[in-house]
């Protein structure tokens, strides 16, 4: 095992990796909540969800171990998923089984990708200053999720939204909640999220907001109701649906795989060993996901707190992998859980908080970079729509790129992205 997983070339031990595993799962396991829970608001069935959640992050993460032999967990990817739920199925009206098919065909092309040396040219040909406001505005969009689950940003007649009440016992949890998980977080507590879920839990067990089931374990119910009940049934009217999935899973992805392989010092003069195995091990956890019944996965950034203990091969990620086959047996402790949505809620706003930090690297000051950014990220939660961010963002890009005199800085492939998302803005 030691020659396998390279133990000595990276100066690491089973002991050091077996705890950056574990390190890295009590910090993303609250997936398996967030995720099933947002799905179940579509239409889904949560338990269904939530062994789908766990199949489809132990099958990436175990390839991603195992085969590319790197310390990075896969699992369902909130951003995207919220995308999936929120605006897929609720906003634009398409039933769960169709947006799996959309999810299966923009995974089966991220595979193709994935063996191709297309797929280093279509990430390349994203400016960073859109990536990187994409990437925020799909944060600011989970943060509304989040802000709205947790009644502090409601409904109101006046001004469109407003501040929830302070009477209400869901808001008070929430903030609680917040609290508790960023001051863990400031204090470098690891799995800092799960832990502020968990008390989260306890104070609304304290106050009557929640009450523990009758049964914490048992075996998983649900999985017939998901599992191959996707639907291929009008996916032509839903091609921007399949790109938009295709385009935020791709560079999420490679820029996650990038900066932990570089924080863990993997990354040898600019190149990355392995990379075609890393992107297939998410391309394929993807497309069991669609099939099991959840959407993309995605390389968490989360990983990061396992390399920070010491984590440097592929065997961290089979502990991380091990870890969460032993919650199959959760799901009604977790079912139950999410029951409370001040419980998840806070998640959600933080993984929003996460996802916007880059913004900061941008050029505002050529407003050729900084309008289409601004756009990009304002129009994600403003318009409940991660496609209209994207479209308008790259439209603006290519327009101001031209008026500015900066053609040559486009790619073509950008151009030609931009004019589609166009014909289907118009259409």
């Amino acid at each position: 095992m030691k020659k396998y997983f390279l133990f000595d070339e990276r100066q690491t031990n089973f002991r050091t990796e077996f705890l950056a595993g574990a390190t890295t799962f009590l910090s993303m396991m609250y997936i398996v909540i967030v995720n099933p829970t947002a799905f179940a608001a579509g239409g889904m069935d949560f338990g269904g969800v939530y062994l789908a959640t766990i199949i489809a992050t132990v099958s990436a993460t175990l390839i991603m171990g195992v085969f590319a032999n790197y310390p990075i967990a896969i699992a369902p990817g909130l951003g995207i998923n919220a995308y999936l739920v929120y605006t897929v199925i609720l906003s634009q009206g398409v039933s769960w089984q169709q947006a799996l098919g959309a999810a299966a065909i923009a995974s089966g092309i991220f595979i193709v990708l994935s063996l191709t040396a297309f797929r280093e040219m279509f990430i390349n040909s994203i400016p960073e200053t859109l990536k990187k406001s994409i990437a925020a505005g799909i944060g600011l969009f989970i943060a509304l999720i989040g802000f709205h689950n947790g009644h502090i940003v409601m409904p109101n007649p006046a001004t469109m939204i407003g501040f929830g009440e302070f009477t209400d016992p869901t808001l008070l949890l929430t903030v609680f909640g917040l609290l508790i998980t960023m001051a863990l977080m400031i204090l470098n507590v690891t799995g800092a999220i799960f832990l502020g879920m968990i008390l989260t839990a306890l104070v609304a067990l304290f106050f009557g907001v929640w009450d523990i089931p009758d049964k914490l374990f048992a075996i998983p119910q649900g999985f017939d109701q998901t599992f191959l009940q996707l639907s291929f049934d009008g996916m032509s009217s839903l091609a921007m649906v399949i790109f938009t999935l295709l385009l935020v899973t791709l560079f999420d992805t490679t820029g996650t795989m990038l900066g932990i392989g570089s924080q863990a010092g993997l990354i040898k003069d600019g190149k990355f060993p392995n990379l075609k195995s890393a992107l297939l091990a998410d391309s394929i956890g993807s497309f069991v996901g669609a099939f099991t019944g959840t959407g993309p996965t995605s390389a968490y950034v989360e990983s990061g707190t396992g390399v920070s203990a010491g984590g440097r091969t592929g065997f961290a990620s089979v502990v991380t992998a091990g870890l969460f086959l032993l919650l199959i047996f959760c799901q009604p402790l977790a079912a139950s859980v999410s029951a409370v949505p001040a419980v998840t809620a806070p998640a959600l706003i933080l993984t929003g908080c996460f996802m916007v930090t880059d913004v900061a690297t941008i050029d505002w000051r050529d407003y050729s970079e900084a309008f289409p950014a601004f756009l990009t990220m304002a129009l994600m939660p403003f318009t409940y729509s991660i496609t209209n961010g994207v479209g308008i963002g790259m439209i603006t890009y290519v327009i101001l790129k031209i008026l500015a005199g900066k053609m040559k800085e486009l790619h073509p492939l950008l151009i030609i992205m931009a004019i589609l998302f166009a014909i289907q803005i118009m259409s």
